[in-house]
């Protein structure tokens, strides 16, 4: 019985060393590719090989971040954080609201989605123009051009997720005397949630790229305000450090997203689907 007891602690602890050395070669395999880069960037500008006015040595990104951050920098991390996240909220709401009904009623289908597939090809500068007529330039515009990349994503995502249920499950809610709207909820949208979040994860990503077009264009602060005022006093520290700024945010949030996904759909862990 002891040695029984001793060979499962011994199993359970080389599972345990075995999934620490997976993770860690996995960590290692994801920073190979930047850290080389850093060390050729740094090499390259310290031999003179490209100018410091190009593309400054990334030793040096570690002072601009803190002089940054001394002065506004968690500022501009907020403002462009809270336009991000309540635009996507707003235009993924009404995404999924539209892509609800379009997916459950083709009459409603053949109203809006020539309308929907025609404005979805519209380019995200093409808007603004518009909006800065029609709302100026205070945070509504921003805000709205925001929800309009956050809309499609979601949309279009929900309308695929929905005709794509499997016919065999509507079969079985009927044999099951499941009211209409009992069926949409406890069947298709179920089954469909798979979908609808790979596009609420879709709609988020294209909610920080277009925050960039919004702050690019009549802002005082946020992370595409840094990059514009970058520009304009040809500060490529400022302007890169920025961009690495875009790149940890956008994969924190999808980080949180995916959290948010994989603990949403662990039914499929259960049915092992």
């Amino acid at each position: 019985m002891t040695k029984s007891v001793a060979s499962s602690f011994s199993h359970i602890e080389v599972k345990k060393s075995s999934s620490f050395q997976l993770k860690l070669k996995s960590v290692l395999k994801a920073i190979t590719l930047p850290v080389l880069l850093l060390i050729a960037c740094e090499y390259l500008v310290r031999a003179g090989f490209i100018e410091p006015y190009l593309l400054p040595a990334p030793s040096s990104l570690w002072q601009t971040f803190l002089h940054l951050w001394q002065a506004d920098l968690w500022m501009h991390v907020w403002t462009s954080t809270w336009r991000v996240f309540l635009g996507f909220f707003i235009g993924s709401a009404l995404a999924l609201m539209f892509a609800i009904l379009v997916g459950l009623n083709k009459q409603v289908e053949a109203f809006l989605e020539p309308s929907f597939s025609a404005i979805k090809s519209i380019p995200s500068l093409a808007w603004i123009p518009l909006l800065l007529l029609w709302l100026g330039i205070d945070e509504a515009s921003k805000i709205t051009l925001i929800a309009i990349g956050a809309f499609f994503p979601t949309y279009t995502n929900t309308v695929a997720a929905i005709k794509g249920v499997d016919r065999k499950l509507i079969e079985v809610a009927q044999v099951y005397r499941l009211k209409y709207w009992q069926q949409v909820q406890q069947i298709i949208l179920p089954a469909a949630s798979p979908g609808i979040l790979t596009g609420l994860r879709n709609s988020l990503s294209l909610a920080w790229m277009f925050m960039i077009a919004a702050e690019l264009i009549a802002a005082t602060q946020g992370i595409g305000y840094l990059l514009s005022d970058g520009r304009e006093t040809s500060r490529p520290d400022i302007v890169i450090l920025a961009i690495i700024l875009l790149a940890v945010l956008g994969k924190f949030s999808d980080s949180i997203m995916k959290a948010i996904e994989t603990w949403l759909l662990r039914w499929r862990d259960v049915f092992g689907t």
